[in-house]
């Protein structure tokens, strides 16, 4: 086989290895970490809930909605926002927000590293803010607990960087698959939101952890049906989908309407001169008049969104509950209490579908309700397949799909054009940090050095002086451009390279310029081969701190046959953007 074929047989579509069976390996027991951490979050919720609404100690599930406190029902939520900033003042201030910008946060600056102490005190923060009355969802919180407990996991091993994001999100997906009954959503999740890759290293352990996950709630929450039961549908009319778009559209308003509120609040607590820990409080206080106001509002509401899924709740009633919920949910969390976004979307997106339902006469407004909480999910989030798949997860009604899919899309489409950034990556803006979550193949995987590097490169004899050569790059623009200048020997072999750096330095040394360049230069080359990927060479350009590469002949390293520098480096990229901003007329002529 020749050396060419070789190192195209070595190539192949995915990079990977059979590390990611030692990841997967790891990945069993993060899963199982998940799912525990799940119900553990859950039995608190529900014991918190019972404890300060109803004075007993008991795990049996109720809603908050059902309280007999009256107005002192106001002073529940406050409570738990005191504890809340007091545990984020004194323990970590990490536990504020809904969790997944702090993953997301922690992937991309910390090293995919998070804190004991985070591990712990997010999700009891979360439970004591579920539990008397907060209007949020466990899911966020139980992404980044299933996030922190697969960093814990992964520390205690020698892992690179990448491989320990990989376990970080197969905690989170963990956490969220437990929750929720939903393997495919979590997974999806993770690659739309968590990741920043498509690659199989990652993917397969996520995905084990999420199964795994899945499988563990069985006998840790006695239950494996969905979530929110309804009467399967049948494959949905084309003239449905028309809704769907319109459901899609209003979801994708409303989603931007609904991010800019929460960030009016927070800005609004900003503004307040008493210190940060004192805002969960004053958050509380608005859920406990919220609630006040409407007692659906409060807790988790899971029971609220069966009510619009199954239609009891529909019309007038579902559009209120859709605002109140919002309000109420966008100042708490602008306040930076601690509590998840799932959940509320959800309630939200079935109210506004629900209500939709109602103004076009709808026969059925439990299916309207279920697409507009998955197009709710799918535009504030950015993530339109974890929604769509989410949605037939938590239902089990799969003929729903072509419907959510065009509402989810519709809604994604109208957010991405409207705003620059979402509910979860506002906030990580905010602090000074950028994201992008548009995935392409990197063009360094794809191009070959062959394709930018410099052909016809001009050489220099080795009986050339320091002087002679510094005469030649002030007469000659072709190779003065170059940072660097291949030496050959009398047979033309490649036998070293002489830098600019190289050159000023043996004239400082010896002002006659009298050194021959190859005493000069460099005889220990690092070269390049035409048939390499560009990714290769340009991590040993990196690797041993140069800027430029000879390209040789890979059987016969001595015959130079390119030069390869950052300016052709740049070129494979620079394609790249052409390839997305230069319009060209497209026709091609018919050929016979």
């Amino acid at each position: 086989m020749k050396p060419a074929e070789r190192a195209s047989a070595r190539l192949g579509d995915y990079s990977t290895d059979r590390r990611v069976l030692v990841l997967s390996a790891m990945a069993v027991l993060v899963g199982i970490f998940g799912a525990l951490a799940a119900r553990a979050l859950d039995l608190l919720i529900v014991l918190i809930t019972n404890l300060c609404y109803f004075g007993r100690f008991s795990f049996a599930r109720v809603s908050p909605a059902a309280n007999t406190l009256g107005v002192w029902s106001v002073l529940v939520p406050v409570a738990g926002g005191l504890v809340i900033g007091a545990m984020a003042r004194w323990g970590s201030p990490k536990i504020r927000g809904h969790g997944i910008p702090e993953a997301l946060e922690a992937i991309l600056i910390g090293g995919s590293r998070l804190e004991a102490r985070v591990a712990i005190l997010k999700p009891v923060s979360s439970a004591i803010s579920i539990g008397t009355g907060g209007p949020f969802g466990a899911e966020g919180p139980i992404i980044m607990t299933g996030g922190a407990l697969g960093s814990l996991f992964e520390q205690r091993f020698h892992l690179s960087s990448a491989e320990r994001k990989t376990l970080l999100v197969a905690g989170a997906a963990a956490g969220m698959s437990a929750i929720f009954v939903s393997p495919i959503a979590a997974v999806l999740l993770a690659v739309e939101l968590l990741l920043f890759e498509w690659k199989p290293r990652s993917f397969i352990p996520v995905a084990v952890a999420s199964v795994v996950a899945s499988v563990a709630r069985g006998p840790l929450f006695g239950a494996r049906g969905p979530i929110f039961p309804v009467t399967p549908h049948v494959a949905l009319p084309a003239a449905l989908l028309l809704g769907a778009l319109g459901i899609g559209l209003a979801a994708g308003l409303a989603s931007g309407g609904l991010t800019a509120l929460v960030y009016a609040f927070e800005d609004l607590f900003e503004k307040f001169r008493i210190h940060w820990m004192w805002w969960p409080a004053i958050g509380g206080l608005g859920v406990g008049l919220g609630g006040l106001w409407n007692p659906r509002v409060l807790g988790v509401g899971y029971d609220q969104i069966q009510h619009l899924l199954d239609g009891s709740t529909a019309g007038a009633a579902a559009a209120g509950l859709a605002v109140s919920k919002g309000l109420v949910w966008s100042f708490a969390l602008g306040s930076g209490t601690s509590g998840g976004v799932l959940a509320p979307l959800l309630m939200m997106g079935a109210g506004l579908g629900s209500a939709a339902s109602s103004l076009f006469h709808a026969a059925d407004p439990g299916l309207w309700a279920i697409l507009g909480m998955a197009a709710m999910m799918g535009g504030t989030m950015r993530s339109p397949l974890t929604a769509m798949f989410f949605a037939c997860e938590l239902t089990r009604d799969w003929s729903t799909l072509p419907g959510l899919l065009v509402a989810c899309v519709a809604a994604y489409a109208v957010t991405v054009l409207l705003l620059r950034r979402s509910i979860l990556t506002e906030k990580i803006a905010r602090r000074g940090h950028h994201l992008s979550r548009e995935y392409t193949v990197d063009p360094f995987d794809i191009h070959r050095v062959g394709e930018v590097m410099d052909r016809g490169v001009p050489t220099i004899p080795t009986a050339t002086t320091v002087r002679e050569l510094a005469e030649r790059l002030r007469r000659d623009p072709e190779l003065a451009k170059r940072q660097g200048t291949p030496i050959l020997d009398g047979h033309g072999r490649l036998v070293g390279i002489i830098t600019r750096s190289d050159l000023m330095r043996a004239l400082d040394s010896d002002a006659t310029g009298a050194t021959a360049v190859l005493d000069a230069g460099t005889r220990n080359l690092v070269v390049a081969y035409e048939d390499e990927l560009l990714r290769d060479a340009a991590a040993r350009m990196l690797d041993r701190d140069i800027g430029r590469l000879p390209v040789v002949e890979r059987g016969n390293p001595q015959r130079l046959i390119g030069y390869l520098g950052r300016s052709g480096i740049l070129a494979a990229r620079q394609r790249l953007i052409d390839d997305e901003n230069r319009r060209e007329r497209g026709a091609v002529p018919a050929t016979w």
